[in-house]
């Protein structure tokens, strides 16, 4: 064979090997994320999945939402939920079995934060208007007045009978801080059962991370309650958990310097207001509907306590900034939040 022949030779076999690993990266190439939003819940739901999975993986997402929203938002007043509202200091209500044991959790989550989270909150609807054109605080007399009728240990819950009552006809229910995380533990639940694996949903302030993206965690930022929308002072790398965040900064109004903001303590009928104040609270825990109403609590806690319980509550931890702008961790964070820079003053 001449030479010229054998080099056409070697230029040959290094195509075909180039082709050959240019088909096996080609094979072996980390899939294509496509992105699905739509508004359910008072909240831009937002999920992002393999594009092999597309669209039917997030009509899985949003129809879970929309079943949630029907059956337990306390402002469609055709929910099972209403119902109870409607009822309330007149008769029990027999609603869906999912209701019940929402409710029932939300009772433990009471108990297990010393009442800071109270889904019985609502009677102080009309009391504080965070959207009026002029906003104000109410006077003590409105408070209280609401306030007397705040107290979730007197919900009562028949599961032989199938029944919510109300005992007192001025209470009122309200799952907005927990439903949710509710929806998103179902969402993640169906997902799985259809072999999608790889996943994250956003819904508000709260996100669920399925497995990993491209081989890697999924990055999850923590925003700067003092920083623009879009401001992420730090970021957490996390798979097969979710996140929840509540702030001072999404619904407020300032009179003579103050900020009056809509994390309520349904003990005071006000905003919270520790003497460790918190301007963010972010939880981190597989248990979504369990992130979704801690986070709302820590706020209310304030740092020590809500640094405390974090600690003594398996499966949870948290990122919390102070109202210095200073940030604390759980334990169980340590080292692990990467911070792009210090929170803003």
């Amino acid at each position: 064979m001449s030479r010229r022949a054998i080099l056409w030779a070697i230029a040959l076999l290094a195509a075909i090997a180039a082709a050959l690993l240019l088909s096996a990266t080609s094979a072996t190439r980390t899939p294509t994320y496509l992105s699905f939003t739509e508004e359910i819940m008072a909240a831009p739901i937002t999920v992002l999945v393999p594009a092999e999975h597309g669209e039917a993986a997030a009509r899985v997402v949003f129809d879970v939402f929309r079943e949630v929203d029907a059956r337990m938002s306390e402002w469609k007043e055709t929910s099972p939920l209403s119902a109870v509202n409607r009822a309330a200091g007149r008769k029990p209500v027999a609603v869906p079995a999912d209701l019940r044991a929402l409710i029932s959790r939300a009772k433990a989550v009471g108990d297990l934060t010393g009442g800071a989270f109270d889904i019985t909150w609502a009677a102080l609807w009309g009391i504080w208007d965070f959207t009026a054109e002029q906003p104000r605080p109410p006077g003590d007399d409105e408070i209280a007045a609401g306030v007397a009728h705040i107290d979730y240990r007197r919900v009562q819950i028949d599961d032989q009978a199938g029944t919510v009552y109300l005992p007192d006809e001025k209470m009122v229910l309200g799952l907005g801080g927990i439903a949710k995380g509710h929806a998103l533990d179902l969402s993640a639940k169906a997902l799985r059962e259809r072999g999608v694996t790889s996943f994250l949903i956003s819904a508000g302030g709260q996100t669920m991370l399925g497995g990993l993206r491209d081989g890697r965690s999924w990055r999850v930022g923590v925003r700067d309650p003092r920083g623009a929308r879009d401001d992420y002072f730090a970021h957490l790398e996390l798979s097969d958990t979710s996140t929840s965040t509540s702030g001072d900064y999404e619904r407020y109004f300032f009179i003579d310097g103050v900020r009056y903001h809509h994390i309520l303590d349904p003990r005071t009928g006000r905003p919270a207001a520790p003497a460790d104040t918190l301007r963010s609270a972010t939880v981190v825990s597989a248990d979504a509907t369990l992130a979704d109403a801690l986070s709302t609590a820590l706020m209310i806690l304030g740092r020590e306590r809500a640094l405390a319980l974090a600690e003594q509550t398996e499966g949870v931890e948290a990122v919390l900034v102070d109202a210095a702008g200073k940030v604390h961790t759980s334990s169980g964070l340590t080292g692990k939040l990467e911070e792009r820079h210090p929170p803003a003053q």
